[in-house]
């Protein structure tokens, strides 16, 4: 007699075969198909045999081997395709059953599907998942969304796969329709700011220092011991110790062009249309457009000179201000993207829980470190904290890192080597700061030449006036 599924999962590229491998490993049994079936007998024939999972070669037959309510797991790519999908399973769905999409799809498109699902009776959830395939097969980061009424019908199995701190398992409700996805673009938005800023600190070491792989291995092992400690200045001690076939570091022959999926962009797009001033985000998304303009850049090094000056400190002393400037750029980073979720909470009309968003984001996801543990503490402390820049224990360390801070960001500008999440970092935390801004000129000009009004500082807020300045 043919087992009969917890859970079904479509989509068996190399994150839907380790969440299902995952899921077989905590006792339960996962139906799975693929629209190549060839797909699906290599998997059964390689890493499932021998566990509960259940192989299938057509929809309806994937279908028949699914309990009630059935739960059915997109791992697709997003956009059209998860559409389609949808269209090819409702000749199978009953009212209250639940289709989940695990992929990286844009929140106004789980939105929209959250709601035209509703009206069928058919129950969806956008599920936000970080952690690459090692988190997949071994804990991922889970930010589920979208109809509360199935979250019961998944959570034991979501939270039994998911990365633990702890006993606490990195995976909680957050919110309505999309809030998932989006909590999950908001994380991939900041990854992206975390990896430039490692970047740019690469880049003084190599060419502002002069440092060898292994000196830059060091330092980041180091760091990674200390206010630093996370996933992504893990990997990035490993990688500098990689070495070529000619014995030569392998990152040194990696062509200097990043790619991208488009949900830091989207984090960005997303705020800019919200009014949100999410700076570094936005500076870390530009900066790989700058890199992929790979053959401009080469013919401006020889129009305009590729030269940069040598830093003159010591090494260690500037590494260790490197190392401040890198934490309270990172702080700053994460304190504006909580800001947006913030907006967004407003916008959306979602109730989201930060504390818990980043107890999701301690472990198990790609920018996972021991920093989130101290954001967690700050929302527990004050729940209606409005920006984590104001939380005590991060006024603290903003103070105590800014001297190194102003110092790697006037050193890199005197050398000729870019930080633009660096500066722009230290910008905000500057404007935050500041009690007079001098947008009033700003308000001035646009009256001036659009008759666009301004307020007084000696009138109620509210009352917009006119002059004729000419």
């Amino acid at each position: 007699m043919q087992l009969q599924a917890d859970l079904g999962l479509i989509g068996l590229a190399v994150m839907g075969q380790n969440l299902v491998l995952n899921m077989a490993d905590h006792g339960f049994t996962v139906a799975v198909f693929n629209r190549t079936t060839s797909v699906v007998d290599d998997f059964i024939k390689g890493p499932a045999e021998g566990k509960k999972i259940v192989g299938t070669h057509s929809i309806k037959e994937f279908f028949q081997t699914l309990k009630r309510p059935r739960r059915v797991m997109f791992m697709v790519k997003a956009g059209n395709a998860v559409d389609d999908l949808i269209n090819q399973c409702l000749a199978y769905l009953e009212p209250g059953d639940i289709i989940i999409d695990g992929g990286n799809s844009n929140f106004f498109d789980t939105n929209r599907r959250s709601k035209e699902l509703k009206a069928k009776g058919i129950n969806f959830l956008g599920v936000g998942i970080s952690g690459g395939e090692e988190g997949a097969r071994h804990g991922p980061s889970i930010m589920p969304g979208g109809q509360i009424e199935a979250w019961p019908a998944v959570k034991p199995i979501f939270q039994a796969i998911s990365a633990k701190v702890g006993n606490e398992p990195c995976c909680d409700w957050v919110g309505e329709d999309g809030a998932g996805h989006y909590v999950k673009m908001v994380h991939n938005g900041i990854e992206y700011g975390d990896m430039q800023l490692i970047c740019e600190a690469y880049d003084l070491m190599k060419r502002g220092l002069n440092l060898s792989a292994r000196e830059m291995a060091d330092i980041f092992t180091r760091w990674n011991k200390g206010v630093l400690d996370s996933y992504l200045i893990e990997i990035t001690s490993k990688i500098f110790t990689v070495l070529d076939g000619d014995n030569q570091p392998l990152v040194d022959k990696i062509l200097d062009v990043a790619g991208q999926k488009g949900t830091g962009k989207w984090t960005a797009i997303d705020a800019l249309n919200m009014g949100m001033p999410l700076t570094l985000i936005g500076e870390a998304v530009f900066s790989r457009f700058l890199s992929s303009m790979y053959e401009e850049r080469q013919e401006a090094s020889q129009v305009l000179g590729d030269e940069t000056k040598p830093i003159s400190q010591k090494g260690h002393e500037f590494s260790d201000a490197l190392e401040q400037a890198l934490y309270a750029s990172k702080i700053v980073s994460y304190a504006q993207g909580f800001l947006l979720m913030r907006q967004a909470a407003v916008e959306y009309k979602w109730k989201l829980n930060f504390g818990a968003i980043a107890l999701m984001w301690r472990g198990g996801c790609i920018i996972r470190s021991a920093f989130l543990g101290k954001i967690k503490e700050a929302f527990e402390q004050d729940p209606d904290l409005h920006s984590l820049l104001l939380a005590p224990y991060f006024v603290q360390a903003l103070k105590k890192a800014e001297a190194g801070w102003r110092k790697v960001v006037a050193t890199a500008a005197e050398c000729g080597i870019p930080t633009p999440c660096f500066a722009t970092a230290l910008s905000f935390y500057d404007g935050f700061r500041s009690k007079r801004l001098p947008a009033n000129l700003l308000q001035a000009q646009r009256d001036y030449f659009g008759a666009h009004t301004y307020e007084r500082l000696d009138r109620p807020r509210g009352e917009f006036l006119h002059t004729n300045w000419s």
